[in-house]
């Protein structure tokens, strides 16, 4: 018997090598950063010529060959979204699935995302990865505005890997809501099954980096 076990020892032994061997044979997954940061930086200059207000947002919302995209999953979407959005979940985007919904490339498409809009944290919730001392500070709402040192909140909007998707599947067409909406400004019309029945909620805002004041500053 301890014969057999020293035998079966030593065929695991040499066969572990074939065994990875084996299973080291599959090719690289079909993941590229290198497509991802060249598309980054060819949609950045696009994508800063093509911030609109909400005003702009609405109005061009109304003209032939747009359509308003939310990209949120589909829960949300179906709960509150703009009036008129069509959906296509963000994890589905792909050639087919975009073609299906927008076969014209040159469509114009208006984006938005949950950092789009306050009032209602439950369906519209703050994508935002908070440093550990304001987490800690504000516990999960990341409401809070004091920072130490240089932490910061950083932003987590959906919107930008939306737009440079969009951009990469032949959709350059494409303008994104650039201001903080409360819901219940007037101009704007939502439809989905919460509407009307999720209490309001003012909550304070994250601060918004310096930089980025001055950037959307310059560009007005």
């Amino acid at each position: 018997m301890r014969r057999l076990r020293y035998v079966v020892g030593w065929l695991c032994l040499l066969t572990y090598p074939m065994i990875s061997q084996a299973e080291s044979d599959y090719p690289s997954a079909k993941v590229s950063y290198a497509d991802f940061k060249t598309l980054v930086d060819t949609v950045e200059a696009h994508r800063a010529e093509r911030l609109v207000g909400l005003d702009r947002f609405l109005e061009m919302s109304k003209e032939p060959n747009t359509i308003i995209l939310d990209t949120r999953s589909a829960e949300r979407f179906e709960r509150i979204h703009v009036a008129g959005a069509r959906h296509l979940n963000f994890a589905d985007f792909n050639q087919g699935s975009l073609a299906e919904l927008i076969p014209d490339p040159n469509t114009r498409i208006l984006i938005y995302c949950n950092n789009n809009f306050e009032g209602n944290p439950i369906d519209f919730t703050t994508k935002v990865a908070l440093p550990p001392s304001l987490e800690s500070s504000t516990g999960a709402s990341g409401s809070g505005t004091e920072m130490l040192g240089e932490e910061r909140p950083v932003m987590m909007a959906l919107n930008v890997p939306t737009y440079i998707n969009l951009y990469g599947y032949g959709y350059q067409n494409v303008y994104e809501l650039d201001e903080l909406v409360d819901i219940s400004d007037s101009r704007i019309q939502f439809e989905g099954s919460s509407v009307g029945s999720v209490p309001l909620i003012a909550l304070p805002s994250i601060e918004v980096p310096a930089s980025e004041r001055k950037r959307k500053k310059r560009r007005r």
